[in-house]
């Protein structure tokens, strides 16, 4: 990844976040169980589709479906008992609390061309009137079912499962590389 980085205006790098945090969360929005996770979390859970909560530089929350989200910590790596907490928080409560550590790996897509490498693959409406800071969605990068965030004003989190994610950074990988051609011309 650190070899096929694009320098110059049309700049473009591909790194791993390893070993973040990843918690699965199951609650009804409003509910009891939402209000104890996010008494545990610090921070409201997102309430519609593609919105996020917290700090993207540390713990944030993404909404995947009307009850799902996605506790995501990229300040520390995983350890045992990650999830003990939200657990404890449901207690005789409707809703879950796992950790997905394990099953997705973080990919960071950042720079100008960024945006550009992604559309090459990506059929949602990346553009930052559709697609803002903050945002993520599920869709698709290439052939690969992807998390997608954005977490820059140039920056996005592709999150694979760990299973694709050879792939995928191929993937980006073989797209970066029509900019490296651009910066020698």
């Amino acid at each position: 990844m650190a070899a096929a980085e694009v320098t110059g205006g049309r700049a473009v790098s591909l790194h791993e976040l390893p070993f973040a945090v990843q918690i699965g969360l199951r609650a009804a929005p409003d509910s009891e169980s939402a209000q104890a996770l996010e008494t545990v979390l610090g921070v409201q859970l997102p309430a519609g589709h593609g919105q996020s909560a917290g700090d993207a530089s540390g713990q944030h929350v993404l909404w995947l479906s009307p009850d799902e989200f996605l506790v995501v910590d990229v300040s520390r790596e995983q350890s045992t008992g990650d999830a003990d907490s939200l657990e404890a928080a449901l207690e005789g409560l409707p809703g879950q609390a796992l950790d997905l550590s394990a099953n997705r790996t973080i990919l960071v897509l950042a720079g100008p061309s960024a945006r550009d490498v992604l559309e090459k693959g990506c059929q949602a409406d990346l553009h930052p009137r559709s697609f803002p800071v903050g945002h993520a969605i599920v869709t698709a990068v290439g052939p690969v079912p992807v998390l997608l965030h954005r977490s820059g004003e140039r920056e996005y989190r592709v999150y694979p499962r760990a299973s694709f994610a050879d792939f995928l950074v191929r993937w980006l990988v073989d797209s970066m590389a029509e900019f490296r051609q651009e910066e020698v011309l």
